[in-house]
């Protein structure tokens, strides 16, 4: 794999000119896009970007962050609170996401998204109302463990940190996650799943496949 330095400004341009240029390849009105990565990469903030770049583009943009789609704390706990395999495998409403998201954006869908369904922080539904992206327009998920489950993205991206990065940059009551993204590493290997690879060990100092 070869990468390539990059300020983040530049590649955050970048990139959003690549999306914008972009078209579904089943040929849904939609983009959908991932921006995949342990909470320590960072997925928000580049998402973030993104979302502030492409309406200038002209594509409108909908923002969706994956621990919106969580499962209930009962079922994500069940084996316990620290239980890495269970972060990996069970927390995620992968279900959900194609019912509320991906069905509503795929071919002859909607277009109506359910932008988030629950709340990890309180632990109840959002109720959020059902919200209209029109056609052109862009789904910017982020989050960790995205790849693998068959969604339709059209461009995926994972920012990747080596094993020590993220054991350096995951705060220590966060830690008991790590043998969840070795596993996510192993099983999914998200480097080659993805579109675009982005190399951030040094969060100043970004590399990428391009």
């Amino acid at each position: 794999m070869r990468l390539t330095p990059i300020s983040w400004p530049r590649l955050t341009d970048a990139l959003a000119v690549r999306i914008a240029d972009a078209t579904a390849a089943d040929g849904s009105p939609w983009l959908r896009v991932a921006v995949d990565g342990a909470p320590a990469a960072g997925p928000g903030a580049l998402a973030d970007g993104l979302a502030e770049a492409l309406p200038a583009l002209g594509r409108p943009v909908l923002r969706i962050h994956a621990d919106s789609f969580w499962r209930p704390a009962s079922l994500r706990y069940e084996l316990g609170r620290h239980d890495p395999d269970s972060y990996l495998d069970r927390w995620l409403d992968t279900g959900a996401l194609w019912r509320e998201v991906f069905d509503p954006l795929g071919p002859g869908g909607s277009g109506r998204v359910l932008p988030s369904l629950w709340d990890p922080a309180t632990d109840r539904a959002t109720r959020a109302p059902y919200t209209p992206l029109p056609p052109g327009g862009v789904l910017l998920l982020d989050g960790a463990f995205l790849l693998g489950h068959w969604f339709p993205f059209d461009l995926a991206v994972h920012l990747r940190l080596t094993p020590a990065a993220l054991a350096r940059r995951t705060p220590p009551d966060q830690r008991w996650t790590l043998p969840a993204f070795a596993r996510y590493d192993t099983e999914t290997d998200p480097g080659s799943a993805a579109d675009v690879v982005i190399r951030c060990d040094g969060p100043r100092h970004p590399a990428w496949t391009g």
